[in-house]
């Protein structure tokens, strides 16, 4: 069973950039109603995915490195990262089978 991971800018290489896995990265922040109700879709495609993606957070108020590096413009902004490299980014507080897409499209 996959799990969601918070992660800081400190982290973000590690993590993210050197990872050799798919990783999918939420862009959110405490105050925005959109995060919030994304939340749960995430949970469940991490409770389905298991393995085969890394699902992690990135409060923007609390890391504002990696957002900018990115070009995170509105929230929520998911990422998908392969192989250290992004290859695909979702805006909104989209359908979770639109994101479950995305993911199955890099696998």
């Amino acid at each position: 069973m996959g799990t969601i991971e918070n992660i800081t800018d400190n982290d973000f290489q590690s993590k993210v950039l050197e990872s050799d896995e798919l990783v999918l990265v939420d862009f959110w922040a405490e105050w925005c109603g959109p995060c919030r109700a994304l939340a749960p879709k995430l949970e469940e495609i991490a409770g389905e995915a298991g393995d085969k993606v890394k699902i992690l957070k990135v409060n923007i108020d609390q890391n504002p490195e990696s957002p900018a590096k990115f070009g995170v413009r509105g929230i929520p902004t998911l990422i998908l990262f392969k192989n250290g490299k992004e290859v695909d980014q979702l805006v909104g507080n989209l359908p979770k089978e639109k994101i479950a897409a995305a993911i199955e499209g890099q696998l």
